[in-house]
């Protein structure tokens, strides 16, 4: 049952700074913890999440071993697992996914999510705005809310689809490793020639064309001068 597997809580700090502090007590994998509110919710970047009533806020974790894939590709499958959960439940809507693992709708964020690294196990965040977009000062938001076919469903709803399909696709990960994992994202991502930029943090934005990912499911990025950038890590933006 994944009543059995998700742990609610009415308030909290951070779901992922809560699992930290579980890892060493056996919190298994799959096992699932959820907030009602964050007040130190986090995002990519550092960014502060905005908590707002009725959106979902939700940990998991995901135990690594030895036979497992590169650690690289976590980031990829998470995306295609929230994506492909969210298109269940509004299967008509325009959700894509933006590199490495946001999930938009009509341009505009609906999910976010964020991994981290602690010892043999990762913890991985998951916020999807259902009730409300939070504001943002530099991209648009959105809500399920906002979609015709998920004005009416609520955080278990919509959990129970991510739990669900994260199952499926760290199985798939597993089994079959980064080829699988890529193909997926990109049949659900911007298309190769979108005009992105990207901010690594250490120079100044650089705008381009979307060619795809490598091996490691690094972005490819085509710049404005005609050279090729390989980005690990940055915050991507998509341009008109």
């Amino acid at each position: 049952m994944i009543d059995s597997r998700i742990r609610h809580v009415a308030e909290t700090g951070s779901t992922n700074a809560d699992l930290r502090a579980l890892i060493a007590s056996g919190w298994p994998e799959g096992q699932w913890l959820r907030a009602e509110r964050q007040t130190a919710g986090r995002g990519r970047q550092g960014r502060r999440w905005e908590s707002l009533a009725g959106n979902l806020h939700a940990s998991t974790l995901i135990r690594l071993r030895p036979a497992d894939p590169p650690v690289t590709g976590l980031g990829l499958m998470l995306g295609v697992a929230v994506h492909a959960g969210l298109s269940s439940l509004v299967p008509s809507a325009d959700l894509q996914l933006k590199w490495p693992n946001d999930v938009m709708a009509s341009g505009a964020k609906l999910a976010g999510m964020l991994l981290e690294r602690e010892g043999d196990c990762v913890i991985a965040g998951v916020g999807v705005n259902i009730a409300a977009p939070p504001s943002l000062p530099d991209r648009p938001t959105i809500a399920l809310a906002d979609l015709p076919e998920g004005r009416t469903l609520s955080p278990d709803e919509v959990l129970a689809a991510l739990v669900a399909s994260l199952d499926h696709w760290l199985a798939v990960w597993r089994a079959e490793g980064m080829a699988t994992i890529s193909a997926a994202w990109c049949a659900r991502a911007h298309p190769v020639g979108t005009r992105l930029t990207v901010g690594t943090g250490t120079d100044l934005p650089q705008q381009g064309e979307f060619l795809g990912l490598d091996r490691d499911g690094a972005l490819i990025l085509r710049r404005d001068d005609g050279t090729r950038q390989i980005i690990h890590s940055g915050d991507v933006g998509l341009l008109a």
